[in-house]
């Protein structure tokens, strides 16, 4: 590239393009600082070139695609190079260890901390004769001066989405504003050697009620031994009506931990008021010094424990891996879900057929904006991934050993699949598992609206590799009569039998020594004891997936009242991708998520064929769709009698369901599904349910609660609104069958569109059956097709042999998935690769038994 002298014929060029230019606004997006279509930064060799109308920056590579679509000619190029900080630098920060339960921010987690300062050279550059114009210049026309100060000085696109600086987020406590204390008939000691449990005696681990001055112990919780919970069983005595407790060894002159026992808080809060609520127990907080751990430096010693560096491998000295389908992923705060599944993704060629292999004709057919296209963000971050073209960095999990590898900072992808959704636009933690489903939708959708840009994606779309169908078998004890119940799903969900621990007698030993332990403890000396941990066989998981269960109160349309009946799960097809998600979490009566510490040695090789439903036996009988009524009497000119109202939920029932997390529909639906009979038998209805499509939704106005989509609207149906039309319309569906979809999902745009997706193979002929059916709502979802007839749902799903190997393990360390952390581990090439955000290395030691989703690929 010529330096051009800056004379009146270079000027000229100038001038003749300046009205091109576009000065940003406060609003606009300036993208500068990677290429849209690659990862390619100011950093990297060549640097970028940030188009001055457009605001887009692109790499060498990508500025012909550019060209050809804008025709632009002016571009402010950007090389930046490192300075290596100092050694004493690098020591102060290997010094500082983190106190609080954050990231990016002074005082937490750093997981992108830099070695280095950034020097920036920038130059303007004339198309298409390439001249440089080294900056500052200050004979270049105003406007173009007035484009380029703005652009530098503008928070790029990333910087304003960025989520790097996360807070572990308390929020003020409603009850901290007119908390009500009771007359103080003590003053609690100054001196923490004085202070012990009120009920126990006991001096660790205790919690001060601002109401009352009761001094109880707090719960065994993030590694504590001592605690009996006697703080909580005072709330509970004192009829709930005093919910605020702080942790006496926490108190210092700038806050304390204050936990709320409240029902609609229960967690850790905010008291504004904390000081004075002390003073009114004698404490002087401006005097006091921390003695104790606070809730959240324990929770950070939780995650360095035992479970982080087994499923981490730390200790270990991993062989670092860079190169074609070893980059690792920056973690952009609290991002660590989504790096892990997109790892796991990528273990798929047919992702990589579909976004690499055509990712040039992808790039070249994007919209103007290419970061709201998501076919071109995945494909930019697929291409990155596979071909090893990621920024090039010193990751801060590796710094030591010296090695830069290629990274990818997926802040674009993450905002955009994120875009509208109340959890995953935000910087806390997610489960993967909703994640990796709010993925596949998201996936499916643009893959349907992407026609020619994405051959073939339509009629055959990602996520059609991990559906599977699974048959519900359910037969009346007293008839014999047969009902098969077809469902559609994604994740095969697998509860963990504790009960079923195959080192049961080291458990109970181990549970005697520590009960010893404590009273040792209690009295001033303890041994230490080597931690067991529950070891529960896989099978014996399969083995509570396919049992049969007995259901009470079961309505037999052959028997035409309530029966017993005998019901057994079993797979209908299997996919060339199978899901597996270990329900390591659990919520507790007062609706606490909790994590069962146990293992589970998960097979690297799993042979699922003798699950394979065998449909309607010989000689058995599909139960009638409903029990013989007996004829209308004859009327003439009498009104027909009204239709009886609906069943109704049990209030008891759904209450005590939605106290353990669930929705007030997906109860209500629970409780109308086993005939009101009890609490337990709605939580096992929730727990085989809860990923059916309509479970959050609310009840049709009959009361009664359906196990799918209803096929058509019927008489009455609610008329679509016309923005549901139109987004269906967009889609490439007509009026008539987006008509339809939206009756079938009572109104919901995003259960139409899998609705649609579904049956896009005869969509003409299922939306014709649909319609016809539409007045007496019969059910022609794949979701639940009635009396076993499998016709529909099996077209759509893929089939083959029940034989799988294992390719890739989610796990994830925390007390619940909302916090900690998470890695993926995956087999390339016959090797184990741990992916931990950017740290990317062979692995030595899989976590077999720890992980939270399996995926599994069909045997060749």
């Amino acid at each position: 590239m010529a330096v051009a002298t800056v004379d009146d014929s270079v000027l000229d060029l100038v001038r003749k393009h300046m009205r091109e230019v576009k000065v940003p606004g406060n609003y606009d997006r300036v993208y500068k600082d990677e290429c849209m279509f690659c990862f390619a930064s100011p950093e990297s060799p060549g640097g970028l070139y940030i188009n001055l109308a457009t605001h887009q920056a692109f790499d060498e590579e990508h500025m012909e695609l550019d060209q050809q679509r804008t025709s632009a000619m002016l571009y402010l190029h950007r090389q930046a190079r490192r300075v290596p900080l100092s050694e004493a630098e690098l020591k102060k920060r290997e010094d500082e260890k983190p106190n609080k339960m954050a990231i990016g921010v002074k005082g937490g987690f750093q997981l992108d901390e830099k070695d280095y300062r950034l020097e920036t050279e920038e130059a303007l550059v004339l198309l298409p004769a390439w001249l440089r114009i080294p900056l500052p210049c200050p004979e270049l026309p105003e406007l173009v001066l007035s484009c380029i100060t703005a652009v530098q000085k503008h928070d790029s696109a990333s910087h304003q989405a960025s989520l790097s600086a996360w807070h572990e987020e308390r929020r003020v406590s409603k009850y901290a504003e007119h908390l009500e204390q009771l007359p103080a008939t003590r003053n609690i000691p100054m001196d923490p050697k004085e202070w012990k449990c009120d009920e126990t005696g006991l001096q660790e681990n205790l919690w001060l009620n601002l109401s009352t001055g009761f001094i109880g112990c707090g719960r065994q919780q993030y590694g504590m031994d001592s605690g009996t919970g006697s703080a909580m069983k005072h709330y509970e005595a004192t009829g709930r009506k005093y919910p605020l407790v702080v942790k006496l060894g926490t108190i210092t002159p700038h806050g304390a931990d204050v936990y709320s026992y409240a029902p609609e808080e229960d967690d850790m809060v905010l008291d504004p008021h904390l000081a004075r609520h002390l003073a009114h127990w004698g404490i002087d907080m401006i005097q006091m010094e921390k003695t104790e751990k606070s809730i959240a430096e324990l929770e950070i010693d939780q995650n360095v424990a035992m479970e982080f560096d087994k499923i981490t491998e730390a200790g270990a000295h991993l062989k670092p891996l860079s190169g074609p389908g070893f980059v690792g992923l920056t973690n952009l705060g609290n991002s660590c879900y989504m790096n892990s599944v997109l790892q796991l993704l990528w273990a798929l060629p047919e992702l990589h057929q579909r976004y690499v292999d055509k990712a040039a004709h992808i790039f070249k057919t994007a919209p103007q904006d290419p970061a709201v296209d998501f076919a071109t963000q995945f494909a930019k971050v697929s291409v990155a991934e596979r071909l090893g073209r990621g920024s090039w960095r010193m990751p801060a999990l590796c710094h030591k050993s010296n090695t830069w590898q290629p990274t990818v900072r997926p802040q674009a992808f993450k905002s955009l699949v994120g875009k509208g959704h109340s959890e995953f636009s935000s910087g806390r933690q997610q489960d993967a598992q909703e994640f990796f489903g709010h993925l596949l939708e998201v996936l499916s959708r643009a893959e349907h609206a992407a026609g020619s840009r994405l051959p073939g994606a339509a009629a055959e779309p990602t996520t059609r590799l991990f559906k599977f169908g699974t048959e519900d078998r359910i037969q009346c004890t007293e008839t014999g009569r047969v009902r098969l119940i077809l469902r559609c799903r994604v994740f095969c969900t697998l509860h963990i039998p504790m009960e079923a621990a195959e080192n049961r007698n080291e458990l109970e030993q181990f549970q005697e020594r520590q009960q010893k332990r404590q009273k040792l403890k209690e009295e001033g000396s303890a041994a230490a004891d080597e931690h067991v941990t529950p070891r529960v066989p896989f099978t014996a998981c399969l083995e509570m997936w396919a049992a049969d269960n007995l259901v009470d109160g079961y309505s037999s349309a052959a028997a035409g009242r309530k029966t017993q009946a005998a019901k057994r799960p079993r797979f209908s097809s299997f996919p060339p991708y199978l899901l597996v998600q270990m329900l390591r979490y659990y919520r507790t009566e007062t609706g606490e998520e909790k994590k069962l510490d146990v293992e589970i040695p998960v097979p690297e090789e799993l042979d699922l064929e003798p699950l394979r439903a065998q449909g309607l036996q010989a000689g058995e009988q599909l139960q009638p769709d409903a029990p013989d009524e007996p004829p209308a009497a004859a009327s003439h000119g009498a009104a027909a009698p009204a239709a009886p109202p609906g069943p109704q939920p049990d209030d008891t029932i759904v209450a005590q369901l939605v106290s353990m997390g669930f929705s007030e529909n997906g109860s209500k639906r629970a409780a109308l599904a086993v005939g009101n009979s009890s609490t337990d038998a709605a939580a096992t209805w929730v727990f085989d349910h809860i990923e059916d499509p309509d479970f959050n939704d609310p009840l049709p106005a009959s009361g009664k609660a359906s196990t799918g989509g209803v096929a058509g609207g019927g008489p009455g149906a609610p008329e679509p609104s016309a923005e549901s039309l139109s987004t269906l319309g967009d889609m490439g569906f007509n009026e008539r069958q987006a008509r339809i979809a939206l009756a079938a999902c009572q109104g919901s745009v995003e259960r139409a569109v899998d609705w649609l997706f579904s049956r896009h193979d005869n969509l003409d002929i299922e939306v014709e059956e649909a319609a016809a059916t539409s007045t007496s709502a019969a059910g022609g979802s794949m979701a639940a097709a009635p009396s076993g007839d499998a016709s529909a749902s099996a077209a759509q799903l893929l089939d083959g042999p029940g034989q799988y190997e294992l390719v890739g393990i989610v796990s994830h360390m925390g007390a619940n998935t909302t916090c900690g952390h998470y890695v993926c581990h995956v087999k390339k090439e016959g090797q184990w690769v741990i992916f931990n955000d950017e740290k990317v290395a062979a692995s030595q030691h899989p976590p077999f038994d720890r992980g939270y989703l399996y995926l599994y690929r069909r045997r060749q």
